[in-house]
């Protein structure tokens, strides 16, 4: 082998290095423009998920203190409704009283009414008795009259 074709062997082996590191130069070139578009578009992902994240946890704070709220309204409505139902029960109990005490005064106004109707009847019954003897009374005074008339 002459120092031509050793050098000429060295040359075309040097130039498939050359090419083979030009090759796996832009290999890593590529990857590494790849790393770096997946690390950019996986970083943007990350904060779009931590964005929504934030937003779901946001409506969730904002449902809980709809919920709260809701809550304490219907808690008020509930003590307002207590309160009502307690105001409503001692108007009912002042009524029973007031319509017991109305019966009592009704039987003691029926047992007067039934006292004087008691004694209306008995003075009409002694009325009438008295109608009757005045009527025999004038009855045997029209005889006397038409005796004595007749005597005389």
């Amino acid at each position: 082998m002459s120092c031509y074709t050793q050098a000429a062997m060295m040359a075309e082996e040097f130039k498939k290095e050359q090419d083979t590191s030009g090759h796996l130069e832009r290999m890593r070139n590529s990857l590494e423009v790849s790393v770096k578009d997946l690390q950019l578009r996986l970083v943007r992902e990350l904060e779009s998920e931590l964005e929504a994240e934030q937003r779901r946890g946001a409506e969730a704070i904002k449902g809980v203190r709809k919920y709260e709220r809701r809550m304490k309204e219907l808690t008020y409505q509930t003590e307002e409704d207590k309160n009502n139902v307690r105001r409503l029960q001692d108007l009912v109990d002042k009524l029973q009283l007031k319509a017991k005490a109305y019966k009592r005064q009704t039987e003691e106004a029926e047992e007067q009414a039934n006292a004087h109707l008691s004694k209306f009847r008995k003075l009409q019954n002694e009325l009438k008795e008295a109608q009757e003897r005045a009527d025999i009374a004038d009855s045997q005074i029209n005889k006397l009259r038409a005796k004595s008339r007749d005597a005389a």
